[in-house]
């Protein structure tokens, strides 16, 4: 198959605070011919992740920014349409780092091959993927749940605090989910069988209904978007509590820090333990926790919600979307048919 052009997003300069339409910049660009040991990859789903919010920043992270002027990078499925590597066949379906873009060019390091006959090739970029091996290492390594405690979840119905909340339900705990609207309350309540939910959006006193969702206090804490929200949690933790710290997302576009309190004094006094993580810490466990979570799904005892974004030429609105709370579950961006 020869394919002549190919659209791409790229980034163009570094936002300030939120984001905008105006630091990127979808053009079209002619494809390269493959050389020996490469594939071309049409895409099929791209994935859009709160974590791409600091790689648009130069400041020093875990993690390379991405370059201005070039294509932005994340998780995607896509189908090989054209091989010249031994090991790769047009055909498969494979999942990687991809472009945000139609086609990417590849030397097939870092693919996966994916059977969609087993699972949709979705789930691959959410529950049984980097999303799915976040809450479950996050949760099951540092959080360390144990029967009859309770676990607060904050960004609880996003792609990862969807999940971690099933497995503490599957742990024998009572599971606390903080979320920013009453349809992703409900859905957490009745769709995922958490305990009790908060909407902290319309909630006058966090502190209060944290006092009354969790009674007996806060074992564990799985923190994904920092800031208020977890600053009254952490006045509830109990001895020996545990908190992962997942993701601040709701400082990511802060221009300036916000002074908050300071736990220190609450970790003293209760001998917690906090830790921050990054998913790829646990690389060399990555296919252990593939196989649970998908033995999991399997059985019908973890649940998965996507919200699927037609079209490449919207992916700046599915990820600025993330930051909008419009997503429950996964957040994917459409670019092909298989």
């Amino acid at each position: 198959m020869t394919v002549k052009k190919n659209r791409q997003f790229r980034l163009v300069s570094r936002p300030v605070g939120m984001p905008s339409n105006e630091n990127f910049t979808l053009q079209e660009v002619d494809l390269p011919e493959l050389q020996d040991g490469q594939v071309l990859v049409r895409a099929l789903y791209i994935s859009v992740d709160p974590y791409m919010r600091g790689r648009m920043s130069d400041a020093k992270s875990y993690i390379e920014p991405f370059p201005l002027d070039e294509v932005l990078v994340g998780g995607g499925v896509g189908e090989i349409v054209e091989s010249k590597n031994e090991r790769w066949q047009a055909g498969d379906v494979v999942v990687g780092q991809l472009g945000w873009q139609d086609y990417t060019v590849s030397n097939g390091r870092g693919l996966l091959k994916l059977d969609p006959s087993l699972a949709p090739v979705t789930t691959a970029l959410g529950v049984t993927g980097m999303p799915g091996w976040t809450a479950y290492f996050g949760l099951l390594d540092i959080g360390q749940p144990k029967e009859g405690e309770t676990v607060v979840v904050s960004g609880a119905a996003g792609a990862v605090g969807t999940i971690v909340g099933q497995i503490a339900k599957l742990k024998g705990c009572r599971v606390v989910g903080i979320a920013g609207d009453d349809a992703k309350c409900q859905y957490l309540l009745n769709e995922l069988g958490f305990d009790a939910t908060i909407n902290y959006k319309t909630t006058d006193d966090l502190r209060a209904a944290l006092k009354r969702a969790c009674p007996d206090g806060v074992d564990v804490y799985f923190d994904n978007v920092g800031g208020e929200i977890t600053d009254a949690v952490m006045s509830r933790i109990n001895f020996q509590a545990r908190i992962a710290i997942c993701g601040q997302i709701s400082q990511y576009n802060l221009e300036e820090p916000e002074l908050g309190p300071r736990v220190f004094t609450q970790l003293l006094k209760n001998s917690a333990l906090a830790k921050g993580f990054i998913v790829s810490d646990y690389a060399p466990r990555h296919k252990e926790a593939m196989l649970q979570l998908g033995q999991w799904v399997a059985e019908g005892k973890i649940k998965y919600a996507e919200n699927i974004v037609d079209g490449l030429e919207n992916s700046v609105e599915a990820f600025l979307g993330l930051f909008r709370g419009e997503n429950i579950g996964k957040q994917l961006v459409k670019v092909s048919d298989l």
